[in-house]
């Protein structure tokens, strides 16, 4: 739904209902996840995608009937073992669909959600499957909500899928959703059981973007919050150095911090702004910023440390953390010297090496060539 929110938000403020297609599971090579989302709009505009345009033709007739009629629907495409359907995906996979007329009838909380994601606050959308039975919102101020809660927390989230008990077992799986930054269906048993064999309900989990901090301010660092800024991250550029930690230098990032670096990562993480979708890119070259930062990141919780240098440079920081104190297990979190071996020369090249890294080691790749490895493409 994230990709969709922007425009779809001014339909939706301007009362004018829209359809809404939602990815909701997927089997196979698929290359959309759960929550890739399009929407059709009252004018005919079309944002979004479901299949990376596999099936975005078919998926475009139901919308239209749906935008017509109100009527939700639950569609699959794709080849199983023994049926063809209709549209096929060319990667091999199946989805499944669901395809919604959104207004204020419809869906009331579909503005709070666009707020919530707009101001980097989570939010989870749990509708139960066929859709039309029922939808649990649940925003920042219900994850401290006791899981015993009855009732669904925050007047701005009206809304349940008709079962306290349901409601207090989607509510957690939720939470532990938006934790890991993913959707899922969810299934469970009458009001709520632990059970595998009656209500699915797909969980979308608008967990806010993950965090690129990138310290050091030179050339390199600018093209590494322009490659990450890309991939959709909230980044921040810090350095201790005010002439050269500039908005000017780099309008791109989100944020431009002028303080020590280690002072700065204590300070975020202290505030619990560091998890593990977090990526500390370090690429200073100077032992009194990297040293002190780099004992910071690699003692918490951050997913991903990486740090530029020579091996000569690798080496002389490994020796100092080690002095430190540092064990084992926390300087193997290290990627150094950082990013993918692509014989990256520019500035710009090595920035895609960097994120290429920060992308496998988020996702579980190899980083080797997909032609040299087996198995499906799409994890």
């Amino acid at each position: 739904m994230r990709d969709v929110l922007d425009e779809a938000g001014g339909w939706f403020d301007a009362g004018q209902p829209f359809a809404l297609a939602t990815v909701v599971d997927t089997w196979g090579s698929s290359p959309r996840g759960p929550g890739a989302a399009m929407a059709l709009g009252p004018d005919g505009a079309v944002v979004g995608s479901v299949s990376g345009g596999c099936v975005e033709g078919a998926v475009l007739e139901v919308a239209e009937r749906v935008l017509a009629d109100g009527v939700a629907r639950w569609e699959t495409y794709g080849v199983s073992d023994e049926d063809a359907f209709e549209v096929g995906l060319t990667c091999g996979g199946t989805l499944q669909v669901v395809v919604e007329r959104v207004d204020a009838a419809s869906f009331p909380q579909f503005g709070a959600v666009r707020d919530a994601v707009r101001a980097r606050r989570p939010v989870a959308v749990a509708t139960v499957l066929p859709p039309g039975s029922g939808r649990l919102v649940l925003g920042v101020e219900d994850r401290g909500a006791p899981d015993g809660a009855a009732e669904d927390a925050g007047a701005a989230h009206p809304g349940g899928l008709g079962d306290p008990g349901l409601d207090r077992t989607v509510r957690s799986a939720a939470r532990g959703l938006l934790e890991a930054g993913r959707s899922a269906v969810v299934r469970t048993g009458p009001e709520g059981r632990q059970r595998e064999d009656s209500v699915a309900v797909f969980v979308e989990a608008l967990a806010p973007p993950p965090t690129t901090l990138v310290y050091g301010a030179i050339d390199f660092a600018g093209a590494v919050v322009r490659a990450a800024k890309l991939l959709g991250h909230h980044v921040v550029l810090c350095d201790a150095r005010p002439v050269f930690a500039t908005a000017r230098r780099f309008p791109q990032a989100d944020e431009v911090v002028v303080a020590w670096p280690h002072e700065h990562l204590a300070e975020l993480t202290a505030a619990g702004r560091v998890d593990a979708r977090t990526a500390v890119c370090v690429l200073t070259h100077d032992p009194k910023f990297d040293v002190p930062l780099l004992e910071v990141a690699l003692r918490g919780p951050a997913g991903y440390v990486g740090a530029m240098g020579s091996r000569a440079t690798h080496e002389d920081r490994w020796a100092r953390l080690v002095a430190l104190g540092l064990g084992p297990e926390e300087l193997d979190r290290l990627s150094s010297p950082i990013g993918l071996d692509l014989g990256a020369a520019t500035p710009e090249e090595t920035a895609v090496s960097v994120v290429a890294e920060l992308v496998a080691v988020r996702r579980g790749g190899s980083g080797r060539r997909l032609r040299d490895v087996a198995g499906p493409i799409h994890r």
